[in-house]
């Protein structure tokens, strides 16, 4: 990403991470605030009130915040973290990605099945291909995905895929081009650092 006035503005707002101390654009950051009770909580939708506090989405940086008191620092006051706000913030980001792939099939959007695909990605209706990070990596070699930057989702289980399109499993989706998709992407990305990117070798790149 290159830097100055322009970059800056097609990226949005921007944030700075408590533990990294980088200025980046709101979409790699999550927000925390400081609930009533003193105890921080994600704030997934950005709308809860209080001061932000911001840690990349990186499943190091969010341990490192957590252990070396960061949250506590950057609010100015003491707080409570609880022992499983990864698994609690994990959990929010997938209930948010398999919900917005589900918005997305039922518009329309989203297409699921090897053929389906396969076929919307030899039309170039796809922008985005997803793929379980369970499924077989020969199979899924066969497919490509778009030629951009975020053209590619593998964060996903087999089964968390099917819930999303109401299957018992899926290992291949798509997502054509539509403001569901970009929400899609960023809160896949998020649960992507917040996972480590397990089994997320993109097809066809080394």
């Amino acid at each position: 990403m290159t830097r100055g006035g322009a970059a800056k503005a097609k990226d949005g707002p921007e944030r700075r991470c408590i533990v990294t101390g980088e200025v980046q654009p709101k979409a790699g950051l999550i927000r925390f605030v400081v609930a009533p009770d003193g105890q921080i909580v994600p704030d997934l939708l950005g709308k809860l009130p209080g001061r932000g506090i911001w840690v990349s989405a990186d499943r190091d940086a969010l341990q490192t915040a957590m252990k070396k008191r960061l949250f506590a620092r950057a609010a100015r006051q003491q707080v409570a973290v609880a022992e499983d706000l990864l698994q609690v913030l994990e959990a929010g980001l997938l209930r948010r990605v398999t919900e917005g792939l589900a918005l997305a099939r039922k518009a329309g959007q989203a297409v699921a099945g090897y053929e389906k695909v396969k076929a919307w990605l030899d039309t170039g209706q796809a922008a985005v291909l997803i793929q379980a990070h369970d499924g077989s990596a020969r199979g899924k070699s066969k497919l490509k995905p778009p030629r951009r930057n975020d053209g590619y989702i593998g964060c996903l289980s087999s089964s968390e895929l099917g819930l999303a399109f109401g299957r018992e499993s899926v290992i291949h989706g798509a997502l054509a081009t539509g403001g569901l998709t970009e929400r899609v992407v960023e809160d896949a990305a998020k649960l992507s650092g917040v996972r480590k990117k397990i089994g997320e070798d993109v097809p066809g790149k080394g």
